[in-house]
Parts: structure tokens; sequence; C-alpha cells
């Protein structure tokens, strides 16, 4: 469910097909620049409800990363 939500996100912000963002897809590869990251993430909090603090973005290197920064909080 986490997973399809932020699917969901980044291809709408990155104007992505969904078989293109998997959980072993690296974000910088998909398209995702610094700018796009910060977009990514404010969406992310506004959907989830969470804070992500400027630290996790550094450890944010795939989907998959992202996806468990999630589920740890929800």
């Amino acid at each position: 469910m986490v997973f399809e939500r932020l699917r969901e996100i980044i291809c709408d912000q990155l104007e992505l097909s969904e078989d293109d963002v998997t959980l072993d897809a690296v974000l910088t590869d998909v398209g995702a620049d610094s700018l796009d990251l910060v977009d990514i993430v404010m969406s992310i909090e506004d959907e989830f409800g969470v804070e992500v603090p400027d630290d996790a973005l550094d450890r944010f290197v795939t989907i998959g990363d992202v996806v468990d920064f999630l589920e740890d909080r929800l």
C-alpha cells in the first residue's frame, strides 16, 4: 500500500510510467534531481502525514529506501 501510493507520487512528479518505478529503482536513475526530491518529499509529507527530516534525503538512494522509511513511521 505504501509503495503504491509512493509510486503514484513519483510518477506524477517525474512524469514516469508505473513500470519505471520499482523498489530497486535508484531515484537519480529515474530522473529525480535535488529539486525533484524536495517536491517529492513535500508530497510524501502531505500524503502520509509524516515529517521527513533533511538528513533523511541523504539515505534515500532507491525507492525502496523511501518505502522503508515510511513503513517505519506509519
